[in-house]
């Protein structure tokens, strides 16, 4: 269909404050136009598609996903994490490069692109691994990736442990123009428990990871990138201290920004129960005043988006002993819902609560997407904000099932999904 109008639906765009009440036309891939009282005449030859007043956003933008291709396709791959985030009403989703092997070299970059472009379902980017192997020690050629599509640069799961590479990381990417994510936990104080360092981890005999390893590694990155003037991201802060290490540095107009993934505002260490792996997440899901910072950093503009963080596990990484256990959770299906419990508790307006998933991560990355407006690529997401479920594995179109939010209920349904021009997901019917 080279033709689709959307009809009767709140046009919502968080990147120009869009929020009326109209219709949007999409023509070769492209809108071309919105806005409302469009039609006098909606076209013969369109796609109507009736949104019966729900909204309409640009689609989601995932930053932080993990593909398990190449390397670890038995546990998700291309394919099946594209239906899932045309499900979960995401357009462009970011993998990270912890495959196997890593995406270290221009080729492999390329690789992704091309396995991208024969599924076809959504846009899929990736960012290159900073270091070798991601082992940390020997730094990757960041300017040919960068020519090559990445987007960012990261070792993924893995901390960039050594400070003299962290520098240099800053350093080398700063002269192109690209930004160095990384995971912010000092490894001598981690542990493969998994578990939170508190009374929790006490009863249940497991050893914890203090909050103070998330704050002492975004304490040294700070002043490397005073150091240095480079750009810097902290993935998934999950801690009060941490919240407030990047709240500092933004103060002293770094070169600072961070995401946040919803497990860390949706849920606390009590998820835990008694040695359920499937809360098992690095970092870990922390105490409940570490939760309520999250939010507020939230609110306040110091945590500047919300990235899934998609580890999809077979069940024989997750049936295991707690401290054998993989960690990592599903996100891709449940993105949407989980944010809008910002919303639906007064912590975000809907403006705000979409624009972390949409337009910020975007522009972080630099990428062409998260924004609604005339000549733009239409990606975009149509979803009903107040539709009750039960969040339901079972209908995961992931190839794991891996995740802590099975039955929860929440508010938000995906209706369609368009990337590209192209309907790739509709559940209008169900």
């Amino acid at each position: 269909m080279s033709r689709i109008a959307f009809t009767n639906v709140r046009l919502v765009d968080p990147a120009s404050g869009r929020d009326e009440t109209g219709e949007l036309l999409v023509v070769k891939g492209e809108i071309a136009d919105l806005g409302p009282k469009l039609f006098d005449r909606i076209p013969d030859d369109a796609f109507v598609i009736d949104g019966k007043g729900a909204v309409l956003s640009p689609a989601l933008v995932d930053m932080r996903v993990q593909l398990r291709e190449p390397g670890e396709e038995h546990k998700e791959n291309f394919e099946t994490a594209s239906h899932a985030a045309a499900a979960g009403g995401v357009g462009t989703m970011v993998a990270l490069p912890n495959t196997r092997p890593p995406v270290d070299e221009p080729s492999l970059v390329e690789f992704v692109e091309r396995r991208a472009k024969a599924v076809g379902l959504v846009d899929i980017r990736t960012y290159g691994a900073v270091t070798k192997g991601v082992a940390g020690k020997e730094l990757t050629e960041i300017g040919l990736m960068a020519a090559a599509g990445a987007v960012g640069f990261t070792d993924g799961t893995q901390t960039i442990a050594s400070a003299l590479v962290m520098r240099r990381a800053l350093s080398y990417a700063k002269t192109f123009g690209q930004v160095i994510l990384n995971h912010a936990e000092e490894p001598a104080l981690t542990s493969d428990a998994g578990m939170n360092e508190g009374e929790i981890a006490t009863r249940l005999g497991l050893p914890g990871i203090p909050a103070a390893a998330e704050a002492i590694m975004l304490d040294r990155d700070m002043r490397l990138v005073e150091l240095t003037g480079g750009r810097y991201h902290a993935a998934h802060i999950s801690t009060r201290a941490g919240v407030e290490v990047i709240r500092a540095a933004k103060k002293r107009g770094l070169s600072v920004t961070c995401d946040t993934a919803p497990a860390y505002f949706a849920l606390n260490e009590t998820a835990v129960g008694d040695y359920r792996t499937f809360a098992k997440l690095s970092p870990p899901l922390r105490s409940e005043d570490d939760r309520r910072a999250v939010v507020e950093g939230l609110t306040d503009g110091t945590i500047d988006a919300i990235a899934s963080d998609h580890a999809p596990h077979d069940q024989d990484s997750k049936r295991l002993p707690f401290a054998q256990a993989a960690s990592g959770i599903l996100g891709l299906e449940t993105l949407l819902p989980l944010t809008l419990e910002l919303f639906h508790n007064n912590h975000l307006k809907l403006q705000l609560a979409l624009q972390k998933i949409t337009s910020a991560p975007a522009a972080l990355l630099g990428l062409e997407t998260g924004r609604m407006a005339k000549g733009r690529r239409a990606d975009l997401v149509l979803f009903d904000p107040e539709r009750p479920y039960r969040i339901d594995v079972d209908s995961f179109r992931s190839k794991s099932k891996n995740s802590p939010f099975d039955g929860r209920p929440v508010e938000g349904k995906v209706l369609v999904t368009v990337t590209s021009g192209r309907v790739v997901h509709d559940a209008r019917g169900s």
